[in-house]
């Protein structure tokens, strides 16, 4: 049985212009990825009752948020049955599946799930503002943090990449792999930020962020928005494709939501939610065909081919070695547009969409060379994820 009983299917993906410094506005990004991802499902903007983005209206750093769910539904002049934003979530994933729900239970028809960012403009516009903030005592766990110099989660996560380094014996070498993989696979997608050659020399010799990443196992801040139509089944447009089926959908978070608290520092949420999906659906890791894994730092698309159950515990570093195992034209390609290391920092819809146009075929020239049915979607780290296990009809 598929998720919410197979009512909820994906019919149309967009994506707007992404790169460095655009100079455009979060709002004027995610008009063009919607309006592309309604046409795209055989629609017209009419057609959508319902909206859902993340991470909603929250105090984040400029660009973060590049547009909520009443800037598009204003922006579009939708009539909206439905509408969700939040940031309590299981990862960005999160609101996909709560439109799945809601489409399910009748209180849409077609939903536009959407995330912008403009990161890479509004950081650029705050070098200059930040000479002029004011200090300001941290507070939440950032009091806790802040005196040790941890401000970033690239420390925080740092700390895990160390703990399973000296449990299993995971090398940076092997950790490069993952970035060396997602620069390769960029080089063919045309909308990717970072496409010039990297060797294993180029990576180990780049300057330490916070041990053991360094500056290529951060990901890329960037401008750009990604939207997603989900449709009812028996409502979906005329686009001319198969329909893909939301075969399984993981939202399972076990623990306390921490960054620094879990009872076994070798695994995140990342784990909690995998093992959530799997329990909804007969099939297998074995089954997957490819999987686009969240990296916004190289070592959380680690920890998603460990709990998505490609390798077992403890054991990601002999998997990481084998390149051609996960290759676009391997046995199981992951992050075949280049992922956030190099194809930029979408924030998590950037691996749907690329799941979904591999699905459909219609990755130009990075598609897979082998014909594809079944995805594994991962997205989020640390203290919350979520993942999907998705499957084209027909």
């Amino acid at each position: 049985m598929t998720f919410v009983d197979g009512k909820a299917v994906i019919a149309g993906v967009g994506q707007s212009a992404v790169g460095r410094k655009l100079g455009r506005g979060g709002v004027d990004l995610a008009i063009d990825a919607a309006l592309e991802a309604i046409a795209h499902a055989g629609l017209d903007p009419s057609d959508v009752d319902g909206v859902a983005s993340y991470p909603g209206p929250v105090p984040a750093e400029g660009g973060f948020v590049g547009a909520t769910t009443h800037d598009i539904r204003d922006a579009l002049g939708l009539r909206t049955t439905w509408v969700i934003s939040g940031s309590e979530t299981p990862g960005q994933a999160g609101t996909l599946m709560d439109a799945a729900a809601a489409i399910a239970t009748g209180r849409a028809t077609h939903v536009l799930c959407f995330r912008s960012v403009f990161e890479s403009t509004a950081q650029a516009a705050g070098r200059a503002q930040a000479l002029t903030n004011v200090a300001q005592r941290a507070g939440g766990h950032s009091e806790f943090r802040m005196p040790f110099g941890a401000a970033s989660p690239a420390n925080w996560i740092a700390l895990y990449a160390q703990r399973y380094m000296y449990e299993f014996g995971l090398t940076r070498e092997q950790l490069g792999q993952i970035p060396l993989n997602g620069r390769r696979n960029a080089a063919r997608n045309p909308k990717a930020i970072y496409t010039a050659p990297m060797t294993l020399e180029d990576y180990l010799s780049a300057r330490l962020i916070s041990y053991p990443f360094g500056l290529y196992d951060c990901d890329v801040p960037c401008d750009g928005a990604t939207a997603v139509i989900l449709s009812r089944r028996d409502a979906a447009g005329n686009s001319g494709r198969p329909a893909i089926a939301i075969e399984a959908a993981g939202s399972g978070l076990y623990e306390r939501h921490t960054w620094d608290q879990r009872t076994d520092l070798t695994t995140m949420a990342a784990h909690d939610s995998a093992q959530h999906m799997w329990s909804q659906t007969t099939l297998t890791p074995a089954d997957v065909d490819f999987a686009e894994l969240y990296d916004g730092f190289s070592y959380l698309c680690a920890q998603w081919i460990e709990a998505l159950g490609f390798c077992k515990h403890g054991e990601v570093g002999p998997f990481l070695e084998d390149s051609a195992y996960y290759a676009p034209d391997g046995r199981l390609p992951i992050n075949t547009h280049g992922g956030q290391l190099s194809a930029g920092r979408l924030h998590g819809y950037g691996f749907l969409h690329e799941a979904c146009v591999q699905l459909w075929g219609e990755a130009g020239e990075r598609q897979i060379t082998k014909d594809v049915e079944i995805a594994a979607v991962g997205i989020g780290g640390g203290p919350e994820a979520g993942c999907l296990l998705l499957r084209r009809e027909g």
